[in-house]
């Protein structure tokens, strides 16, 4: 794959879903769960999406359910949580596995030259050719000054 945005998926709710949509975009690509400490960071990333949308940019949200059993919900629990508790209306898309054997094609991309996801809410940024900026380990808030700096520079370029 030249890029995230030649990928293809499927929604949360098992529709098609061609990554092309978001070409010439920057995106923050995080694998979430509802059931984690680190879940409040949906707020974060809501907030990241409001403020941004406008200007190019889009959070992808991918549940997965291989770091603590964190995520163990249905499709339509996961919309019912994510939606009510947070309010969160970025793209969110199928559970899949972001490491290992069965890992999804989006995160075999996204792990070709950076380190696996370790965690519920590791951040990958992807500039608008779609190719991996920069990786951020679980802990990066979504208001971390850094990941703001990069997140601003690449809308920039």
């Amino acid at each position: 794959m030249a890029s995230l945005y030649d990928l293809k998926t499927k929604t949360l709710e098992g529709k098609p879903a061609d990554l092309s949509q978001y070409k010439g975009n920057v995106s923050l690509v995080v694998n979430v769960a509802s059931a984690c400490g680190l879940t409040p960071h949906y707020e974060g990333l809501q907030k990241l999406q409001s403020e941004l949308s406008g200007k190019g940019f889009n959070v992808l949200g991918f549940p997965c359910n291989q770091f603590g059993a964190q995520e163990p919900g249905s499709a339509e629990q996961i919309r019912e949580f994510c939606t009510t508790k947070f309010h969160v209306d970025f793209p969110m898309f199928e559970k899949v596995e972001v490491k290992g054997d069965g890992k999804h094609p989006v995160y075999q991309f996204l792990t070709s030259d950076q380190d696996e996801p370790d965690w519920n809410f590791t951040k990958y940024l992807v500039g608008k050719d779609g190719q991996v900026i920069k990786r951020y380990a679980p802990p990066t808030k979504p208001d971390d000054s850094q990941l703001l700096t990069d997140i601003n520079d690449a809308l920039s370029a």
